[in-house]
Parts: C-alpha cells; sequence; structure tokens
C-alpha cells in the first residue's frame, strides 16, 4: 500500500502554522507544570538541611551549636526571621566548614522568605563554589538553578550548574536531571525533554513520587507534542 504523504512536509504555510501550535502547547506546559516543579524542587532541597540533617552532623562537635541550630530554625517558623539571622551568622562566626555551609544556606532560604532574591543567589553561588562538603555543594547548586530557570535566566548559565550534577550518580543526579527536562521545555526542546525524563524513570535510584512525576510528564509530552 502506498504511504501516505504528510500533509505538512511541502507546505511552509502549514508547517509554520503547526510548529506555532507546537510552540503554544509547550509554553502551556511549562506555564502548568514549570513552577510547581521549581517550587517541588526547592522545598525538597531546603529540607534536606533539616535540624536532623545540622544535629546529626553537629552532634560530632558541639551540642551547642546544634542547640543553636534548633532555636534559629524554630524562630524562623515563627515568622522572626530577623532573630533567627542573627543566631546563623553567629554560627558562621564561630564555626568552619560544613557548619559554616549549613548555616549559610539557610540563611538563603530566609533571604528568598524576605524577597531579598538576589542576596540569596549570590549566597548560593558562594556555597555552590567555595563549601568544602560537595553535599552542600550540590544543595546550592540545585537551589540557584531552580532560582535561575524561574527568573529566566539563559539556558547556558542555568546548565553550567545542572550538568555536572546529571552526571553524578547519587542523590542530586535525578534532581538535576528533572531541573534539565524543565529547562528543556521552557525553551520548546521537546526530545531533550524527553530524554531527561526517560533516564529518570529508568535510574534505579529515582525515588517513588519522582518517578511517578517523570512518567506524568512523559505521557503529556507523548499526547499533546
Amino acid at each position: 500500500m502506498k504511504k501516505e504523504k504528510d500533509p505538512l512536509a511541502h507546505d511552509p504555510l502549514l508547517q509554520e502554522i503547526a510548529d506555532d501550535v507546537k510552540n503554544d502547547e509547550l509554553k502551556n506546559l511549562w506555564n502548568k507544570y514549570g513552577l510547581f516543579i521549581i517550587i517541588a524542587v526547592a522545598a525538597a532541597l531546603t529540607a534536606a538541611v533539616s535540624f536532623e540533617t545540622f544535629r546529626n552532623w553537629a552532634n560530632k562537635k558541639n551540642q551547642e551549636i546544634s542547640n543553636a541550630y534548633a532555636v534559629a530554625i524554630s524562630l524562623q517558623s515563627q515568622g522572626r526571621l530577623d532573630e533567627s539571622l542573627d543566631i546563623l551568622n553567629n554560627i558562621i562566626e564561630r564555626t568552619s566548614g560544613i557548619y559554616q555551609s549549613i548555616a549559610k544556606l539557610q540563611i538563603a532560604n530566609i533571604y528568598f522568605e524576605q524577597n531579598k532574591t538576589q542576596e540569596a543567589a549570590l549566597l548560593l553561588e558562594e556555597i555552590a563554589t567555595d563549601a568544602k562538603n560537595e553535599q552542600m555543594q550540590e544543595i546550592a547548586a540545585l537551589k540557584l538553578a531552580a532560582y535561575k530557570m524561574d527568573n529566566n535566566a539563559p539556558a547556558a548559565d542555568i546548565k553550567q550548574l545542572l550538568l555536572p550534577l546529571a552526571e553524578k550518580n547519587n542523590g542530586s543526579y535525578n534532581v538535576a536531571r528533572e531541573l534539565l527536562a524543565m529547562l528543556a521545555i521552557r525553551d520548546g526542546n521537546i526530545d531533550e525533554a524527553k530524554n531527561q525524563y526517560e533516564k529518570i524513570v529508568s535510574s534505579a535510584n529515582t525515588s517513588d513520587n519522582l518517578k511517578a512525576r517523570a512518567q506524568e510528564m512523559l505521557a503529556l509530552l507523548n499526547q499533546k507534542i
């Protein structure tokens, strides 16, 4: 049987219309899911440096530091941000290494709450480049990438943060992949978005929630695009 010709293949006007429709669908997909995923990633990364995490590290060195951090987190949850900042800055002055990095990361979180986004981004950039602990570097880089994506930063700037993490076989791998997928959707690159989501689904280290989200996005991309 003779194969039917693609009616769009040789008609520039129809092809242009099809491309416009595809771009609108991608924009709708980004508008509907982009911010949600960025918020989900940021929330997960904030939780990654919870008091329990800090206490496990600080117990090895100084219970007083651990207690101070607990007070700072409590004050932050009560909306007493300036008081929380005072304690966190004191921790930075009295400690070094990973303890400083964790306190700085929490200060960045508070800056975001205070809408001091530029100050927060600068602090994340400092941690991502100067932190002595690899996990702190990765968390800061992921949060910074999510912030930049939410503010429509150039793709090259975001990829510079994410691509090194996407090559690692650790907890940052799939988070970086998800952000790369959303970046591809933002920029209209369907195949790249699918590629990233497929890698997430096939990874043995993917959490159930992230795998379900990736499968849903793949279904949407296959259905709408």
